[in-house]
């Protein structure tokens, strides 16, 4: 096989396509958005673990400061946190032009709690003008503030972790669906516009995974129902060829890797990690 990816890329380095995938963050700083809990916390949790120094960001400080004890710091890295609100952008612009104005970014990873479920025919306009600014403005702010630190340093990393709603909308989110397939395609069109500056943006889709939040739309299925959470979970389970819900580690490795060396290449794609079951390509 080597020898025919050869033939393929005769102008490879030869040495360079010989050795092993380089995940190594060492040197690199990393803002993380809603790191106190599930898939923000497991992905700080991952960048720290591969040298990164991170920037916890989330409302609740007493969380935070519980994380940040946790983050892997054998390489001499220097982790510290924020709290900040992302229901108040004009709050986050201050404190991160703050922290930018110490110390380049390079990697920012867009993450943020999802707005209520309910169907979108019945939502407020107000439900959707918050979940716009939750989202997209609070995530186009931090691109804003990030990527002149990218752009001085040659290397930049934005991954956006959505839902894979993008590519199959989600029955009882109806804000939610909307919200994310605009958080989408700014981000493609982000991958196009960054990219002569070696930026790359990705979005990786969580599929169901153990989460707080999943624990609350299960309970909430299942009193509508008159079931139970766990009969809510099996049912979900039973819809995923993998058949189990994942862990948020699981979708952290997939965000671990987007963010580093090895995933040079890569942009504007979306990434599902749903064990299998969003069934569109």
């Amino acid at each position: 096989m080597v020898f025919a990816l050869r033939a393929i890329l005769p102008r490879a380095n030869e040495r360079n396509f010989l050795t092993k995938m380089n995940l190594n963050l060492t040197g690199k700083n990393a803002l993380v958005g809603g790191s106190s809990k599930g898939i923000g916390r497991a992905v700080a949790v991952e960048l720290a673990l591969l040298g990164a120094n991170v920037t916890l960001v989330a409302r609740h400080a007493e969380a935070l400061s519980e994380v940040l004890e946790s983050l892997d710091a054998s390489q001499g890295q220097q982790h510290d946190y924020l709290v900040a609100d992302f229901a108040d952008p004009a709050d986050l612009h201050r404190k991160v032009h703050t922290l930018v104005s110490g110390k380049p970014i390079h990697i920012l990873i867009n993450n943020t709690g999802g707005p209520p479920g309910g169907p979108a025919a019945e939502a407020s306009g107000q439900a959707f003008l918050q979940a716009f600014n939750n989202h997209l403005i609070c995530n186009h702010i931090l691109m804003q503030l990030t990527t002149p630190g990218m752009k001085a340093e040659g290397f930049g990393r934005i991954i956006n972790i959505i839902s894979t709603s993008v590519k199959q909308p989600i029955e009882g989110l109806g804000v939610s669906n909307t919200i994310r397939g605009a958080v989408a395609n700014w981000s493609k069109t982000l991958a196009t516009e960054l990219g002569p500056h070696g930026i790359t943006v990705n979005n990786v889709l969580p599929g169901a995974t153990r989460t707080g939040r999943l624990e609350e739309i299960a309970n909430a299925n299942a009193a509508k129902s008159g079931s139970t959470a766990d009969a809510v979970f099996d049912n979900w389970q039973k819809e995923i060829p993998l058949r189990r819900i994942a862990d948020p580690s699981e979708v952290a490795a997939a965000v671990a890797f987007l963010a580093s060396p090895a995933a040079s290449y890569v942009s504007g794609i979306n990434l599902p990690v749903d064990g299998g079951r969003t069934k569109s390509l």
